[in-house]
């Protein structure tokens, strides 16, 4: 297994790229082609969020368990602590590639640090890239460079808030981008609706008896992406996430079981994968306004 190195500072990204020291002890933005991934034998994790913009490079690297192609995707985004295992790659001439990185401690305080857990897209798997046209790769790159100029001044009280201003922003015109994308992948994301669908079904027919409800990490693991990426796709074209449609896929199972037999209440939700009936009733009544031995008597 290859050795693990642990850069829990921005100080150790530089030193370990053999570059001069970070002007601010939190914050970088490098460019791409000081980055070298030509020795596959080393695996690196770092406590930084880096959010990374890919033009002009060719080669690869496995992010968690998945292999990103530099040529598939333009915009990645990696949570700390995440490993990377760096394979060959090469910078190619007139390269316009940079990435930020930037340490928790930087955001803690300020409204980015409220809603970092909102930007799902750090959790994606690395197929789940970022594509840009060329207008979008300028607007957040004149952000990465607003982000520069702002390192080259002193640090004073207002540097962090100006910085974590411009990282939220671009940030947000992220979240903007993802959505035009499931947007014009919609043909896409249809068919990974319909093998969603196909997967709950076939998850309750081949067992009689569930163990336990299907969870949104199963799922997304079932259908080869992640958990996020799923819910973020499923909220964009049906306006309900992963566990929405989980829950009322197992109400209308619920429905037929109460309906056509004459199983207690308590049989169909241990049936169902609940371990307590009192949490089958809840969702039931939450879902249809109605408890399950009402809905029977109703109907």
């Amino acid at each position: 297994m290859a050795d693990i190195i642990h850069l829990n500072s921005i100080a150790d990204i530089h030193r370990m790229l053999g570059i001069a020291n970070p002007t601010h002890p939190l914050v970088t933005v490098i460019d791409n082609d000081c980055i070298g991934m030509a020795n596959s034998s080393i695996s690196y994790s770092t406590g930084m969020f880096i959010i990374s913009m890919k033009s002009g490079m060719t080669g690869s690297m496995k992010y968690g368990a998945s292999t990103y192609d530099f040529n598939d995707g333009v915009m990645l985004f990696m949570a700390p602590e995440q490993v990377i295992i760096p394979a060959h790659s090469v910078v190619e001439t007139g390269s316009r590639g940079w990435t930020l990185m930037f340490h928790p401690d930087l955001i803690r305080r300020t409204s980015l640090g409220q809603k970092i857990n909102q930007y799902t897209f750090f959790a994606y798997d690395v197929n789940e890239a970022l594509h840009l046209s060329d207008s979008e790769m300028q607007t957040l790159t004149e952000l990465s460079l607003k982000i520069v100029r702002e390192l080259e001044q002193n640090i004073d009280k207002h540097t962090e808030n100006l910085i974590s201003g411009s990282i939220e922003l671009m940030l947000d015109y992220c979240i903007r981008y993802y959505d035009r994308q499931f947007y014009t992948r919609s043909n896409k994301s249809k068919d990974t609706i319909i093998d969603f669908e196909n997967l709950l079904r076939n998850y309750f027919d081949d067992r009689k008896v569930i163990e336990a409800l299907p969870s949104v990490a199963y799922c997304g693991k079932a259908l080869g992406i992640s958990p996020n990426y799923l819910s973020d796709l499923l909220k964009k074209e049906t306006g309900k996430t992963t566990k929405e449609h989980i829950q009322l896929f197992v109400i209308e199972l619920a429905k037929n079981k109460l309906l056509g037999s004459e199983l207690s209440i308590s049989q169909i939700a241990y049936q169902l994968g609940f371990d307590y009936p009192a949490h089958f009733s809840k969702l039931f009544k939450n879902a249809t306004g109605q408890s399950p031995s009402d809905f029977r008597k109703l109907n």
